[in-house]
């Protein structure tokens, strides 16, 4: 098993053999699965989030007006 440790301000280093096996490089987004006791770490696609590709809509004023839909 592998581990590392959480910071004072909860965060943590990703081990270098989790980023060889999920091909993480440095500004990779990470996505987090709870199940039941165990959180399964994987690497975040534009599968995950299909409105990922329209970036000319990720603007602070955007995100504050479709906050409630």
């Amino acid at each position: 098993m592998i581990t590392s440790k959480l910071t004072a301000k909860a965060q943590t280093t990703i081990p270098q053999p989790i980023r060889a096996a999920l091909h993480l490089r440095e500004g990779d987004e990470i996505a987090y699965a709870i199940d039941g006791e165990r959180v399964i770490l994987t690497k975040a696609s534009a599968v995950d989030d299909p409105f990922r590709t329209f970036g000319e809509w990720d603007s602070d004023a955007d995100r504050h007006a479709y906050a409630g839909l």
